[in-house]
């Protein structure tokens, strides 16, 4: 259990390394694979008005690749502890 635990601790730590960005027509995002908004950047020729649509779709878009990273490392930590990871149920169930 320890050694699980010293896993997830290492895991979160390298989550809030890893940071991704998504871009909708000026509005930038970048976030961290842990999920925590590291910085936002709205460009100067971004009207007024079409800020909170684009800075939501531009959000939702950088958190969504941040899960995948986090899923993505999460599950090569689960095959190097020889625990099933996603790939492997699939195949078991086939």
């Amino acid at each position: 259990m320890f050694k699980l635990q010293k896993q997830a601790k290492k895991m979160k730590k390298e989550l809030k390394k890893i940071q991704v960005e998504a871009e909708a027509q000026g509005v930038k995002v970048v976030v961290t694979a842990e999920q925590e908004i590291v910085s936002i950047t709205i460009g100067n020729d971004v009207p007024r008005e079409k800020i909170p649509e684009l800075l939501k779709d531009a959000l939702n878009r950088a958190l969504n690749k941040a899960q995948v990273v986090a899923s993505e490392k999460m599950q090569g930590i689960m095959g190097d502890m020889g625990m099933p990871t996603e790939a492997g149920l699939r195949g078991m169930s086939e």
